[in-house]
Formats: C-alpha cells, structure tokens, sequence
C-alpha cells in the first residue's frame, strides 16, 4: 500500500509555495540541493528536513523521503512530490530517518538518483550507505535497487560522467571525501576508492558533501569546510583529472550570515549562466537542522578561479509584476526605518513582511517585467497603524514615480490599489518608499 502512495505522489505535480526569491521553496524544509540540467529545466534534487517523529532525533537532522523540484526559468517551481522513501528501499533501516544529501545523473535515457542511507543490521555493509533508485524521467517515479553500491560507506555522494563517457562517484567517509570509478551500470564500482589527498587534513576540519563538476577542462572539487570550528564554509580546489590531483584554490561562500551549521551546494551552467545551490536556516532561525534551499549567480575570474558568492534574499530570475512581490526579499533595504519579520512566528511558512516606520525608508527590489501590456493599476497588502503614504518609482530612487499608494489607518492586513501614472513596460526595478510620518507593514505588491 505505501509503494502505491509513493508512486502515485511521485507522478503528482504539487502547487506550493514555490518562489524566484530565497529560500525558492516555503512549504517545507529543504536542504543539500543537488541542481542538474535535464531536458532543458533545472531540477534540484534536495533533502527533506522533517520534525522528528523520533525521540532519538529530536535536536538532530530527520530525514524520511525526497521531492524533486524543476523550473524553466528559475522564477517558476514545480515540486513533483515524493520520488524515493525510506520505506520503499528494500535494505534501508525504516526507523533509520537519515536520508541525506542526494544526486542524480542521467546516462543513456535512464535517471539514475543517488542517496546516503542506514542499512538495515542485517545487512554487510551496514551504517550509512549509497542507494540508488533508477526512472525513465527525471521526475520519477523512480524504482531502489535492491542493495546498496558495495564499497561506499558514507555520505553525501555525488556523480560526474566525463567527456569519455567514464562516470565517477565522490563521497564523504572515513579518512576524508573519496572517489572512485563507476560501471557502465551506473551501481558498480570499477575502481577501488581513493582519497583525494590535496585538500585540507582532516585534522584541518570536518569536510563533506563533495560536489565535483567541470568547465574549459578543469575539474572543479568543491566542498563544505568547517575550517574555522564554526559553522560550514564552501570551499574548492581545481585539476586537470576527475581524481584529481588538485590544488586548493579558495572559499566559494564565508560562513552562514544566519547561524546555520551546515551548508551544501551543487554548482550548474543553464542558459549561459553558472548558478550555485544551497541552504541556509531561513524559516527555522532557532533551530539549524530545519533548513531552506537557496539559488545565487556564480561567476568565475579570467584565470578559472571562483569568485565568492555573496547570499542574496532576492535571489535569481525575472519575477512577473502581475503576480505577489514579495517585497521582503529584497535587493536592497535602506540603513535606517526598514526591516523584515516573519508575517507569523508561529508559522514560518507563512514568509515575511517588509516594516518601514521612518520618513525616507525604502526597500528595493530587482528584476520586475511588466511585459510588453502596460499594467493600469498596483495593489499592495498592507497594515498601518497611523496610516501613511507610499510612492512606487522604477528605476531606484531618483526613478520615475509611477504611483502613490495610500495605506488606511487600520489594525488589520488590508488591500489598496490605485491607479498607475506613467504605466511602465518590459524588465525594472521597483522601488518602494515610505513619505512623510507613519509606519506601515507590506505583505505583498503586484500590479
């Protein structure tokens, strides 16, 4: 009866909270995003932090199942629903809830995904494991084998097929983060496992979560790095061979702005530009092992070398003026009058709102089409306690001034839509600005 469930949820399409901005998805946590390129849309192959349902993991990471995520503009997500769970894997440990960080590949039409899980004690082999689950789609559903890749105790695995056509895998186990050849057939290991040897000691700091790619003929070895006995860098090293050897070049990400412990990431061209997928702890602030997923642009210097990220909350894409800014996501806040807070610390999920309380405050947000029909009005969901007066410019705040919103004394969230001036077309930036006194809190602005 659960085979069937899952099957059914796999083949489901799933509306949620699925947005361009950061964390890109809000209805549950995500973690450890594996991004890849299929069929022309990315799909992000992630982690699914869950309460714990047992007592032994309460204050620890808990892990049943996995969604699959995709998008053709990375503005729209799609989550297609449960693909793999642990209670559909014949050899994993059903009170296990360790499902860890993920990754799928395809290989002659066949999808090929990728998973760390506790073996069952009956099994050779047992503690964590590599799994593998194979579709004829990169949505699923996707069917476990029978028995884990012999030879891969550990976590975090990661794939690459080289220009030759050989396939790799990568994981974190004992002694460090290995590698190893593959078989044709995607569940085999050709080789036996080595150590990749030019990365900091292990005594250097906890490393895992191995991402490995390559661009111009490099091989790109990436890698979350406790370097400084705080929370999880992202760090990488470069070589000419997919085992390496590499040398250690630098950080791709400092430490997590928000507290969070771990970060794990995945690096993907689409569309001609690189893009890198992670996690922070947006919507579990007090707790890091409720984690979020997050996309930022990735560039790279004329010498090959990575240049560091810096996390956004607006994130990547185009968002449509026709659909809810959310206006907390921004691009830019001003110093002083302006701030962000959960709609509702009760449930996080409900996302934030933007508080501008000082004469001047504003919050800027990047990246708006307003296509090529002029909109003829601007709503915005608001609540202010003395009333105020809003202006929306494009262009920043010496732009054009293409509406003033007047939001009612009130106590409650409430909608006000005016009229636009000077109706804008095509991709702008929107600025919102507090005028005069007052304060007021902005859910949403669509036009």
């Amino acid at each position: 009866m659960k085979r069937n469930v899952l099957l059914l949820l796999s083949m489901t399409l799933v509306t949620g909270a699925l947005f361009a901005q950061n964390p890109f998805v809000r209805d549950q946590f995500t973690a450890d995003p594996t991004a890849r390129v299929f069929e022309g849309k990315v799909y992000v192959y992630p982690s699914h932090d869950i309460p714990s349902p047992v007592e032994r993991l309460r204050e620890w990471f808990c892990m049943a199942d996995y969604h699959v995520f995709s998008s053709e503009n990375l503005t729209d997500w799609t989550d297609h629903g449960v693909i793999v769970s642990q209670d559909n894997i014949p050899w994993v440990n059903p009170e296990g809830y360790s499902l860890w960080a993920p990754d799928c590949i395809e290989r002659d039409g066949k999808y090929y995904f990728y998973f760390p899980a506790p073996a069952k004690d009956t099994l050779v082999g047992r503690g964590m494991m590599t799994g593998v689950a194979i579709s004829d789609r990169p949505y699923g559903p996707f069917i476990p084998q029978a028995e884990p890749i012999k030879g891969t105790s550990g976590i975090d695995p990661c794939t690459l097929i080289d220009k030759d056509g050989q396939a790799y895998i990568y994981w974190a186990g004992f002694g460090g983060l290995l590698g190893a050849k593959l078989k044709d057939n995607m569940l085999e290991l050709a080789s036996e496992p080595v150590v990749i040897q030019e990365l900091p000691a292990v005594d250097k700091g906890l490393k895992e979560g191995p991402f490995v790619f390559e661009r111009n003929g490099i091989y790109y070895f990436t890698f979350p790095w406790v370097k400084n006995n705080t929370t999880e860098l992202l760090a990488y090293a470069m070589g000419d061979n997919p085992l390496g050897p590499f040398e250690m070049k630098g950080e791709i990400m400092d430490e997590s702005p928000t507290g969070c412990w771990t970060n794990h990431h995945s690096i993907i061209e689409y569309n001609g530009q690189w893009y890198l997928f992670y996690h922070h702890n947006d919507l579990s602030p007090g707790f890091d092992k409720n984690r979020s997923i997050r996309v930022d642009s990735l560039f790279f210097n004329p010498d090959g070398t990575i240049r560091k990220v810096i996390p956004t909350l607006r994130g990547v894409g185009i968002t449509d003026a026709r659909k809810e800014i959310q206006l907390d996501r921004y691009s830019r806040l001003s110093d002083t009058g302006a701030s962000i807070e959960f709609l509702d610390t009760a449930n996080t999920f409900k996302g934030w709102k933007t508080i501008l309380n000082t004469a001047g405050a504003y919050v800027q947000y990047n990246k708006v089409d307003f296509g090529n029909d002029k909109p003829k009005a601007v709503k915005v969901n608001a609540l202010s306690p003395t009333g105020a007066r809003l202006l929306v410019r494009t262009g920043g705040a010496k732009g054009t001034v293409i509406a003033e919103i007047k939001v009612p004394k009130g106590a409650q969230w409430k909608e006000t839509g005016v009229s636009l001036k000077n109706a804008p077309a095509g991709v702008h930036d929107l600025f919102v600005s507090l005028e005069g006194k007052g304060s007021v809190e902005i859910d949403w602005i669509k036009f």
